[in-house]
């Protein structure tokens, strides 16, 4: 069980300067905690007037819920079914809970996410009722929301209440527990990606942040063989650790803890299928299957014994081309400046053996690959419906689409 006094004691003073601040007061896991969620609320001194947003699954799976909160005065907004996570429907849910005290938001990914945004823009407490281990956003600070088909990280805010019932976690979907396996074997890249960016550039780095995602990522690949099993104790493991990587996020106010380029990469495919009319395969699904193209690739530049290194040289009309639609938000985030502007060549060049060195300290592509199918998990852009031609259009033009150094940024500096 995460210990929220203790763990807030242990990042106090912290080596790296930063004020590491949490703003969860509670966290709630265990068996049949659903029935628990308005004793729970009371506690925490959530207001009558409260709303209820979920969407017809979620709140199945959620049996006794609505009675436990029989106590508030309960609205209740309930989709069909919430794939995707727009700035229009936060403002809808803005809209619904603008003269509540409070909001609970029942299920995962896209409704936590839209709920996290509204509740941030109009000051209002929130509750995450969690129904899979399915990714890692529950503890969040940040919500990654489609803006006219361009994904965009906005702030958001970590909920003050997170509960989640251990017998609900382990009956959901195998999908949805192998999609969280994947969302977390992504951390591995995004670990590498910040520790290069701080090598490089001087980016703010945190070592024992990274070494709270790094023990959180590695408890799960210990777990691989257990993840699809409907098991209460290893549903719990998983969504602790899931936690975990979100509470890194917001002691450092940045999503580094929790993703690197593969998580980007997953955010190109969906923006691009997004302009064709298709929507994306689950969230830790497909950055499981980018964690695998990147480490591949990551693996095939730490081969290289020395490096000769230039400046970057971008044909940003060919850029903006593969973009098509969504050019004008990638021409915001590389003009003035692009994030490789004031990089010294010779940095790579003098550091390349410390590159090589933060590759290797995670577990390799194989290892990494074998895990991910004992847990059920896809490892191919097939099984996400990516086309041959939008894995490599993705892998070629992801890293224009966020202002973050990534080594596969890196990589076009060098020869």
């Amino acid at each position: 069980m995460i210990d929220l006094l203790a763990l807030k004691k242990e990042f106090e003073n912290c080596p790296c300067g930063m004020k590491h601040e949490l703003k969860i007061k509670d966290i709630q896991i265990g068996s049949g905690k659903v029935k628990e969620t308005g004793e729970i609320l009371k506690k925490n001194e959530f207001g009558k007037k409260l709303v209820l947003v979920a969407d017809k699954n979620t709140l199945a799976v959620s049996e006794g819920i609505l009675l436990s909160l029989k106590d508030f005065e309960l609205s209740c907004k309930i989709y069909e079914n919430l794939r995707e996570a727009t700035t229009n429907e936060v403002e809808v849910i803005k809209g619904i809970i603008k003269d509540s005290d409070g909001v609970i938001s029942v299920g995962t990914g896209s409704l936590n996410d839209i709920c996290r945004k509204a509740c941030a823009d109009l000051d209002l407490p929130l509750c995450i009722f969690a129904t899979a281990p399915s990714m890692d956003g529950f503890a969040s600070y940040s919500a990654p929301l489609t803006n006219g088909n361009f994904k965009i990280t906005y702030p958001a805010k970590s909920p003050e209440v997170i509960i989640a019932d251990t017998k609900i976690l382990a009956k959901s979907p195998a999908f949805l527990k192998s999609a969280g396996f994947g969302d977390m074997v992504g951390k591995y890249v995004g670990l590498i990606d910040w520790q290069i960016s701080h090598i490089i550039s001087g980016e703010y780095y945190c070592e024992k942040v990274a070494n709270l995602t790094r023990e959180a990522t590695d408890k799960i690949m210990a777990l691989a063989d257990k993840i699809t099993v409907e098991d209460e104790q290893t549903a719990q493991a998983v969504f602790e650790a899931l936690l975990l990587t979100g509470i890194g996020m917001s002691f450092t106010k940045t999503s580094r803890p929790a993703s690197g380029t593969e998580h980007i990469l997953s955010h190109f495919w969906e923006c691009k299928k997004l302009l064709d009319g298709k929507l994306s395969d689950f969230h830790g699904k497909k950055v499981g299957v980018a964690t695998l193209l990147i480490l591949k690739e990551y693996e095939r530049l730490a081969k290289l014994k020395s490096v000769n290194a230039h400046h970057e040289v971008v044909d940003w009309a060919d850029v903006y081309e593969n973009y098509g639609a969504l050019q004008d938000e990638v021409k915001k985030l590389n003009t003035p400046n692009t994030i490789t502007d004031g990089i010294d060549p010779k940095k790579i060049e003098k550091n390349w053996q410390k590159i090589i060195d933060v590759v290797n300290s995670v577990p390799d592509y194989q290892t990494v690959y074998n895990a991910m199918k004992r847990a059920g998990c896809a490892t191919t852009v097939e099984e996400i419906e990516v086309t041959e031609r939008l894995k490599e259009q993705g892998l070629k033009y992801h890293p224009y689409m966020r202002y973050r150094l990534s080594l596969m940024r890196l990589k076009n500096m060098i020869n």
